[in-house]
């Protein structure tokens, strides 16, 4: 009995094990083996529970930054997403079908916790867990809901090795064509093409991890960025910002103003100033205050010209629960008012991208890159490169911040467009059209990337048809697999 429970919380343990920071890839289908077989001959009940603690295993770990932040919030993310798995696995059938529903359902289970609740929690995915690994490429052609399913299929062809070593020949040789077909499909994708060169430089100012915004902060975070801005190489063609380093006070007459804070018209100055020094295009992420409704913030990134013009800005959508926004908030605040945001940030509501001198700039900002059609939508409306400015610097550990990078890589292929990754803590990260990281920035340090990347144009089947296609083969997978006389089984 005790060993009964203890193989799904291997299962979940070693998916956990192949997300960032620790990035052990191959560790996703040993762990979707042990699931599969803990679930075999098993009641609804018992596979219920079963999947409940894959759940855990893999999501505490793998979430377990959020403690510094909200160690209530980091329970209950992982008890509601567990309990996604565990009505899936509860539905998979016991005996005839189950591989089939299993592929399925784990597929749906994914895209069902990066949408609910909220507008979903898309961490410590599956997906991520690939992104330097062999399929992540798979995700150029029909995204990450793909990977999910071919790990899911890998990991049930294991464990059907596994318990019937006799039928490993036949296995081997069924996953040996699915292999090459899978391989052939890549090959052949489109990956859009280049169209023009330039050379670009994130910058990263630098700085402590695990700091909250304060007034006084502001002003060192902008002065460092402009400390390292200093150090870009000319020529140079654009020039990327973190999301919001420029945190201003609301302006005041000269006489009025505290030297230790920052105000919007200096900041707004000594930009300027840089994109006309440097013959450049900045954009740089900018939060404050919303001027029209003191309710709620504004993060948006900005887009200055060489001239020192503004050409362009685009506010974030996709805005964090309980970060940037609270659900319920009048039901929420009875229990941590002090711990929450005081205004929620307006979401955006354009396309992500920002007309410039350069073309369009493709901006996913911080958190939306963890979202899929955030970058598709930058690719759909021909944005030639991808920037995402982010900041991580009120986090603990360097989980969130490895993840991401993950995402970058993966949001990179799907679109087949260079994405370039600017925080003023880390990481920071230019990444090449096939998700390779070309450069990373360590933590805390203040640096420069500076690379000739190119500016792209065409779409990836998947920026083309989006996530439609497998949500209807996972649902199918998932029915077959309920029916299994379908195949005359």
């Amino acid at each position: 009995m005790q060993s009964e429970f203890l193989k799904p919380l291997l299962a979940g343990l070693l998916i956990a094990a192949s997300v960032p920071p620790w990035g052990f890839w191959p560790c996703s289908f040993i762990g979707i083996a042990i699931l599969d077989i803990s679930i075999a001959n098993k009641n609804a009940r018992k596979r219920f529970v079963l999947g409940f603690l894959v759940g855990l295993a893999w999501l505490l770990p793998s979430t377990f930054w959020m403690i510094d932040l909200t160690p209530p919030g980091w329970i209950a993310a992982s008890l509601i997403h567990s309990s996604f798995l565990a009505v899936g696995i509860a539905l998979v059938p016991p005996r005839k079908g189950r591989q089939l529903a299993l592929v399925g359902i784990m597929t749906l289970v994914e895209l069902a916790r990066w949408r609910f609740p909220f507008g979903g929690v898309p961490l410590a995915s599956i997906p991520i867990g690939q992104a330097s690994g062999p399929i992540a490429p798979l995700s150029k052609v029909a995204g990450p809901l793909l990977i999910v399913t071919v790990v899911t299929s890998a990991g049930c062809l294991m464990s059907t090795i596994i318990k019937t070593p006799k039928k490993a020949v036949k296995v081997l040789t069924k996953a040996l064509i699915i292999a090459v077909g899978l391989g052939t499909l890549t090959t052949f994708a489109p990956n859009g093409d280049e169209v023009e060169n330039i050379n670009i430089a994130v910058v990263q100012g630098g700085g402590p991890q695990r700091t909250r915004a304060t007034p006084t902060g502001a002003a060192i975070v902008f002065a460092n960025q402009v400390s390292a801005t200093n150090n870009v190489e000319t020529p140079v063609d654009l020039v990327v910002w973190p999301e919001n380093v420029v945190n201003p006070d609301p302006d005041l007459p000269e006489a009025e103003k505290n030297p230790s804070r920052l105000y919007s018209d200096d900041a707004r100055s000594t930009l300027k100033n840089l994109s006309k020094s440097l013959d450049t295009v900045i954009s740089a992420g900018w939060f404050h205050k919303d001027p029209e409704d003191t309710t709620s913030n504004l993060n948006y990134v900005e887009v200055l010209e060489p001239e020192g013009q503004v050409s362009g800005r685009f506010e974030k959508v996709r805005t964090v629960p309980f970060g940037e926004f609270v659900p319920l908030r009048g039901l929420v605040e009875r229990f941590a008012k002090d711990s929450l945001p005081a205004r929620d940030v307006r979401p955006g509501t354009e396309p992500a991208v920002i007309n410039s001198s350069l073309g369009k700039l493709g901006v996913v900002i911080s958190w939306e890159v963890f979202f899929e059609e955030r970058a598709r939508e930058a690719a759909k409306h021909e944005a030639g490169i991808i920037i995402n400015p982010t900041n991580g610097a009120s986090y603990w550990l360097t989980q969130v911040q490895s993840q991401q990078v993950a995402s970058s890589q993966l949001r990179a292929i799907e679109t087949g467009r260079w994405l370039l990754q600017s925080a003023p803590t880390g990481f920071s990260a230019i990444i090449d059209p096939s998700g390779k990281v070309i450069h990373r920035t360590g933590i805390s340090e203040q640096a420069v990337l500076q690379a000739d990347v190119g500016i792209r144009t065409g779409n990836t089947w998947y920026t083309e048809i989006g996530i439609w296609p497998m949500l209807v083969i996972s649902f199918m997978l998932f029915g077959l697999g309920r029916r299994p006389h379908f195949f005359g089984r």
